[in-house]
């Protein structure tokens, strides 16, 4: 019995996500930029996301040019 109510609570809240977002376009505002089937990647940057972030620091900058490297950049 239990599990049935946690397939059906599982069920309507995968409803409720899917109503939500069916507005959505392109739920990913990070794969913005030039993308072939091959490299779906996008430059460093801020001015390479759809969303312009409010404020970006050198930090910020250095994890961005970093990622998805295994190394973290010395910046911060």
């Amino acid at each position: 019995m239990g599990l049935i109510k946690m397939a059906v609570a599982g069920a309507a809240g995968y409803a409720l996500y899917k109503y939500a977002t069916r507005d959505q376009e392109d739920p990913l505002a990070t794969t913005a930029g030039t993308q072939d089937a091959a490299h779906p990647v996008r430059d460093a940057g801020p001015e390479s996301m759809k969303t312009q972030p409010k404020r970006w620091s050198k930090t910020d900058e250095a994890i961005d040019e970093s990622f998805p490297a295994s190394d973290p950049p010395a910046t911060y």
